[in-house]
């Protein structure tokens, strides 16, 4: 079942609306959501609208806050978000970032108190398409163990390292766990195994099976002990910037939320050389694409290049849905 992007974009608007949005928040909201699927992150679009509003319901979610300024330190901002929405408190925020670079060459806005931003990527591709570098992360509410241990005492942290191009921007977005929740949730729903281990079943066991992973909590970090490391410097850094929550204090509120995020642009449009930098960047492409493929038929593709072909698609052919995901955001509209 596939579903044109206004089609979906409109009747997430009108869900928001019925859920104490303004009809301008609301089409913003929207379109991010809509935007996520669109380009393939449908763990984070369509199948996450849902528990979206159950959280709006339950007060998690404040729909009509918005960022307040804290402090202003050189380039660098301090908001607090309210409780308001994660991925329009997380657009406002790198917006102000992008600002910030327009005008200082680098912008650093660091906000605490906000809600999950969904698409992580989303505000990579908005810094590359205004000329900037776009460097962000977030914590998260407790979601895997450090390296060695069982208990579940770090988030999996997700990082976003975006660089503009012409031809179609470079955007890393990824997780501190080998797999996101989002991911595993569809593995597990399918019964589809992970393609490389991607946690540990009740006896400790490495596996592909995600439902034995979503019954442990027990996520597999990146580059195993490295990965544990990184996740927590990355809360240890936003937690310290935003002056907010970090995954420790999450997981004493027992769900997700309040949580502490940074966002970082870099206007490369001020820097030097500019036909130089674009030909490079060029150059390292076409040499990524020339790595011989491996046994199994891969092929070397930059971060984003797959979105760019998913995206074309489902313009094209519309949206792939869940249908009881897509029934259940109908019955929301009713």
């Amino acid at each position: 079942m596939r579903i044109p992007f206004e089609q979906m974009t409109e009747r997430f608007r009108s869900v928001l609306i019925k859920n104490g949005f303004t009809p301008e928040r609301a089409g913003l909201c929207a379109r991010l959501f809509a935007e996520a699927s669109r380009d393939g992150v449908y763990s984070h679009g369509l199948n996450r609208f849902p528990l979206f509003i159950d959280y709006i319901r339950k007060g998690y979610v404040q729909p009509g806050a918005e960022p307040e300024l804290l402090e202003r330190i050189g380039i660098v901002e301090r908001w607090d978000g309210r409780s308001g929405p994660g991925n329009l408190n997380a657009h406002f925020s790198m917006g102000r970032a992008v600002e910030l670079a327009q005008e200082h060459g680098i912008g650093c806005v660091a906000i605490r108190n906000t809600n999950h931003w969904m698409r992580a990527g989303s505000y990579g591709w908005q810094a590359a398409e205004a000329g900037c570098v776009g460097i962000c992360w977030t914590n998260t509410i407790p979601n895997m163990p450090p390296w060695g241990s069982k208990d579940n005492k770090l988030g999996n942290n997700p990082v976003v390292i975006a660089v503009p191009r012409e031809e179609g921007p470079v955007v890393l977005d990824i997780a501190m766990s080998q797999f996101s929740y989002g991911k595993m949730s569809i593995h597990a729903k399918s019964g589809e195994p992970l393609p490389v281990d991607g946690g540990f079943d009740r006896n400790g066991n490495a596996t592909r099976d995600a439902a034995a992973i979503m019954e442990t909590r027990r996520a597999m970090p990146i580059g195993f002990w490295k990965g544990s490391a990184l996740s927590f410097v990355l809360d240890l850094v936003v937690t310290m910037l935003s002056g907010g929550n970090s995954s420790m204090d999450m997981g004493k509120l027992g769900a997700e939320r309040n949580l502490s995020q940074l966002f970082l642009a870099i206007d490369t449009r001020k820097l030097p050389d500019q036909s130089a930098l674009r030909d490079k960047i060029n150059e390292m492409i076409e040499d990524l694409h020339q790595a011989t493929p491996d046994e199994g038929g891969g092929k070397a593709r930059y971060p984003g290049e797959e979105t760019l072909r998913v995206r074309e698609r489902n313009e094209r052919d519309g949206i792939p849905v869940d249908e009881a995901m897509w029934q259940c955001v109908l019955e929301l509209d009713a």
